[in-house]
Formats: structure tokens, sequence, C-alpha cells
């Protein structure tokens, strides 16, 4: 499955081998390539997939998705919040818990478990 991003065009950058763009998604601020959307302009929407801008879309197009992925974070949190128990709000440090190493150095380093 693929997931494209709309994101707003905030900065263009010309001049090296493609042209890109800064593009922000809502506070991210992020670089895209607008190779395959050449005639976009500061201020316009594109759908950004894997760092490339592959299509441009309506800013009331662009809000409204943004809208419905917010939505949607929130009953994934709604929903994850339900499912947990007292005392499960945050993961714990523990002196029992398993050990992670660094190849490079034998020294365990203190591993983080969740309730």
């Amino acid at each position: 499955m693929c997931l494209g991003i709309p994101g707003k065009v905030v900065e263009i950058r010309e001049g090296g081998p493609l042209r890109m763009a800064l593009v922000d998604f809502g506070g991210a601020r992020k670089e895209a390539c607008l190779e395959y959307v050449s005639e976009v302009k500061v201020g316009e929407y594109v759908i950004v997939h894997v760092g490339f801008a592959i299509s441009r879309l309506d800013e009331e197009e662009a809000l409204r998705t943004l809208e419905m992925l917010r939505t949607l974070d929130e009953l994934m949190i709604d929903q994850e919040l339900a499912t947990m128990g007292p005392g499960d709000d945050a993961p714990r440090v523990t002196d029992d818990a398993p050990r992670v190493t660094d190849d490079a150095s034998p020294a365990p380093v203190r591993g983080v478990v969740a309730p």
C-alpha cells in the first residue's frame, strides 16, 4: 500500500540537478522533489510520496485530507488508551529488564519494558 501525504510548498530550491521544495506537513517540514509537478508554485499544495511530489491539489482538498488524517490519529490514540489497564500509561525502566549491548562494548545498557 502507498500513502501520499498532502503538504504546502513553502520554498522552492532551484539551481541544483533537481527542482526541490521545502514542504510543510502541518508543522513538520521536509524536502521533496518537484520534477513530476514542475508547474507547482510556493503556496500550493502537493501530494508527497517517498520524497517526491506526485501531484498538485487544491487547498480545500488538502485541508480536508489533513483533517481526516488528524481524526484518524486521534481515533487510534483513543482506541489504544481504551485497551490499556491501570498503570499501563508508560513504559518503565527496571533493573531486571533485558540487556542490550553494543557489539563494540561489552557493557550492558538498561532496557525499557512495558509494565
